[in-house]
């Protein structure tokens, strides 16, 4: 497969790169490559890349690899979004402190037991005895007797205000 990368080829502490298409089966450091693209300084920010070409390539199967193909997105070349180049940060893990939480979700859930455990158990011995329920539930209907409500009708503070007006 052909591959469109960077070549390294400046001197230490002077990155600069060349824009290669070479057969991806092919070292970087190599020095076998098929065609030179263009160029980019890192230090001095110059890109200077064959468009034409890239894009007969690219249509031809060449892949690109991220950080050129963030070279040429910035460049105006191919259309598209940048793509994250970095390496992901992967987290650091503490197996002590992942042991020590374990345990104490461990001893959580079991007071939490615990106190559902005891709670169901005075519930139980609140509850009154089958027999008292049926008493209740046995009473005869007749015995039961309603007394009338009077309707007592309060009146409003406006309707005071009235009445002590209409009098006076």
């Amino acid at each position: 497969m052909l591959k469109i990368r960077l070549q390294r080829v400046g001197k230490k502490h002077d990155p600069s790169f060349r824009v290669l298409l070479t057969d991806s089966r092919r070292g970087p450091k190599s020095g076998d490559f098929i065609e030179n693209l263009g160029f980019y300084d890192a230090i001095r920010k110059v890109k200077q890349i064959k468009a034409d070409r890239v894009k007969h390539w690219i249509a031809n199967g060449a892949q690109v690899s991220d950080t050129v193909h963030n070279i040429l997105v910035s460049e105006n070349i191919i259309e598209g979004k940048k793509k994250n180049v970095l390496p992901k940060k992967s987290p650091v893990i503490n197996e002590a402190k992942l042991k020590a939480e374990a345990e104490a979700k461990a001893k959580a859930e079991a007071k939490l037991a615990e106190e559902k455990a005891t709670a169901e158990a005075s519930v139980e011995a609140e509850a009154t005895p089958e027999e008292t329920i049926e008493e209740v539930t046995e009473t005869p209907a007749e015995e039961v007797t309603e007394t009338p409500v009077e309707e007592v009708k309060e009146e409003t503070p406006v309707e005071e205000k009235k009445k002590e007006e209409a009098t006076e």
